[in-house]
């Protein structure tokens, strides 16, 4: 217990000095190439604080344990929205662009509403799972979202750019690199021994994805985005956060059903319309008080929404 202890300290220390070198490094990016750092956060630092989720669920996926590989990407994309967007906001205001309001948060809506979709269709023999169909069409979608990225950059100008310090490029990718290995081992560190020390509490394999696997692989986002919100990078707190739900369920899910088509458990359903819900409270947030603007008090509500939810989580699903 002493061991696993010190290897979840190395664990956050890890993530936290991944997530500054991420961050700076992702931001003197931008400057370089004259990329807004909404762009940058929608994707590399997206990619980046999502890998954790990534290795683990390819694992969990050619094992078989389903509830892990759903519960780690539902219950992760509802601790970024709620819990990380949410903290971001109470360190500070978040205005969102215009592009978020009407394209970001609406495709991470689609993102979940297509995931519904396919894995309540009951298949013959199958039943409800997630085929490597599905996990095509999952992937189809995170292209156009790529696509739709790259188009975005072409006609959007207007987008505010980076001011952060401009270091050597070979410099600015070892932080990158370093910082995304950071964030990438750091939470695997933290995952494997919460992993463990929540089996040896004779937890359910849903209740360990939903929590304590979501959240270890939510630390990246975590770090990512206080961070990015302490310096101001907003775009990119805000783009890291929409950018790894969109991943996390497209790329992510799309990439474990190729690996082993993913047996569901409806009881998702349930997490999935929370996670829904949250979505469209982000989206309507930004027509309240001053427009397209995250206030304080909106983004205290978010986190106490996610109280209510650990509350469900514990007393319900874990009994």
């Amino acid at each position: 217990m002493f061991a696993q202890i010190l290897l979840l300290i190395l664990g956050f220390i890890l993530l936290i000095k991944g997530a500054d070198l991420t961050v700076g490094g992702a931001s003197c990016l931008a400057k370089r190439y004259h990329v807004p750092d909404l762009a940058i956060g929608l994707t590399i630092v997206a990619f980046g604080t999502s890998a954790p989720e990534l290795v683990i669920n390819t694992f969990a996926s050619y094992q078989g344990l389903n509830d892990i590989v759903f519960g780690n990407v539902i219950g992760s994309n509802i601790m970024n929205l709620f819990v990380i967007l949410g903290i971001a906001g109470l360190i500070t205001p978040i205005r969102v662009q215009s592009t978020t309001v009407w394209k970001e948060i609406p495709f991470s809506l689609l993102s979940i509403l297509v995931l519904m979709l396919l894995a309540n269709v009951i298949l013959p023999v199958q039943g409800l799972i997630l085929s490597r169909f599905d996990g095509l069409l999952l992937l189809l979608f995170f292209s156009a979202f790529l696509f739709y990225v790259y188009k975005q950059l072409g006609k959007d100008s207007t987008l505010p750019l980076s001011e952060a310090k401009t270091y050597s490029l070979p410099k600015t990718w070892v932080y990158i690199l370093l910082g995304l290995a950071g964030l990438t081992f750091g939470g695997r560190l933290v995952v494997d021994n919460a992993i463990k020390i929540a089996t040896n509490l004779g937890m359910s394999e849903k209740l360990i994805g939903l929590t304590i696997v979501a959240v270890g692989t939510s630390l990246p986002e975590l770090a990512t985005s206080i961070v990015a919100a302490v310096k101001k990078n907003i775009d990119l707190a805000v783009g890291n956060i929409i950018g790894s739900n969109i991943f996390n369920i497209f790329l992510i899910l799309g990439m474990s059903a190729l690996v082993s088509p993913i047996v569901f458990d409806p009881s998702f359903n349930i997490d999935l319309v929370i996670l829904a819900a949250g979505t469209i409270f982000l989206f309507i947030a930004m027509f309240t008080g001053m427009q397209k603007k995250l206030d304080r008090w909106e983004a205290g509500l978010l986190v106490l929404g996610y109280v209510g939810y650990l509350v469900y989580m514990v007393y319900m699903v874990g009994n």
